[in-house]
């Protein structure tokens, strides 16, 4: 939340009497502390009446589609509620923007860490067992996803499965004609091979998976793990999260999967990496688990890079003309160029 602190956004009393109405603790608010959350949402961690709770809610300036997000993200933890997916349990939700001037919800805390960015604890660190174990575990977290039926959980309608495949590459092409706005980028050319992999994926594409739910955003940043284990404790962040075909999910985690030194697409890096399984164990690991056909999981990967690479040229395309972080808008198209090279190499192979 960046020149803006979190008292600026969240009104304790307001939010303090909204949570009288939802029976959600008594008396005053305690301990309020604004987590990492990046700059397009607030996280503030909070007790009351004993009970830890964390709110979620869209930054001061943000525009409709994040404060959007917000809705949607509670929409879909709400129908999590009672599966094996493990995430934040949702406490409320509120979509009246009266009550602090936007969308938000509250949540549990999740007892657990990050391991993308800063060291891995010291238990995790020194065991490379428990490290390889930290990797299944997150595949573990996409078949137990996958297993939902969006439809007896209450998401029918959430996205548009019909067609999702097909619309993929004309979305992401779209995307990148539109950072043209942006003075001073460089436009398509800056990243070679971006029509390339398009036709191929076009000429390429297989039969849908069976439908269910979609992450959207699934890599080691947006997830936290148990303090005392290897498991997931939450995947977190499912402002993204859509119907479609859950094997784009699968390609997301390979294609954004740290290299030998434990560095992976966009700002992904992990340290110690030396325990941790390689993406073709994560995949080979999917299948021995899933009754969905993985004969065509190449193609999600090449799909997973061409996408990814488009989203991370829009950090670059904006730091061109001075709406971003020049360091990170660099750091940015360094991985779009790494991934779609990566794409390129995949489909030379496959060839």
């Amino acid at each position: 939340m960046t020149n803006h602190t979190w008292q600026e956004a969240v009104d304790l009393r307001r939010l303090a009497a909204w949570m009288d109405r939802q029976q959600l603790g008594s008396g005053p608010i305690a301990d309020p502390v604004q987590l990492a959350g990046g700059t397009q949402n607030i996280l503030l961690r909070l007790r009351r009446g004993g009970q830890g709770f964390v709110l979620r809610r869209p930054s001061l300036h943000a525009g409709p589609e994040i404060r959007a997000t917000i809705a949607r993200e509670a929409r879909v933890l709400a129908a999590l509620r009672g599966t094996r997916v493990p995430h934040p349990e949702l406490f409320a939700s509120c979509l009246d923007e009266s009550v602090l001037g936007a969308p938000f919800y509250l949540m549990a805390p999740v007892e657990g860490f990050n391991a993308s960015g800063t060291p891995l604890p010291p238990m995790h660190a020194a065991d490379a067992e428990i490290q390889r174990r930290m990797g299944f575990s997150m595949v573990d977290a996409l078949l137990r996803l996958g297993e939902v039926d969006p439809q007896a959980v209450g998401l029918g309608d959430f996205g548009r499965p019909q067609g999702f495949l097909e619309r993929q590459v004309a979305r992401w092409r779209a995307q990148l004609t539109q950072y043209g706005t942006h003075a001073g980028w460089p436009g398509p050319a800056g990243l070679p091979g971006v029509e390339a992999v398009a036709q191929w994926l076009e000429a390429n594409r297989p039969t849908p998976s069976r439908t269910g739910i979609l992450h959207g955003d699934f890599h080691l940043a947006n997830v936290m793990f148990r303090n005392g284990g290897a498991e997931v404790a939450a995947v977190i962040d499912w402002e993204l999260a859509t119907v479609g075909d859950p094997l784009l999910d699968l390609g997301w985690l390979v294609a954004t999967w740290p290299d030998a030194g434990g560095r992976g697409a966009g700002s992904i890096c992990v340290s110690p990496w030396q325990g941790f399984p390689a993406a073709s164990e994560l995949v080979a690991y999917y299948r021995e688990r899933s009754d969905r056909d993985l004969g065509a999981i190449d193609w999600y990967v090449v799909l997973a890079r061409f996408k990814l690479g488009i989203l991370l040229e829009g950090s670059y395309a904006r730091s061109c003309a001075g709406k971003a972080s020049v360091a990170q808008g660099e750091q940015h198209h360094a991985s779009a160029l790494r991934l779609l090279q990566q794409a390129s190499e995949q489909i030379a192979e496959l060839a």
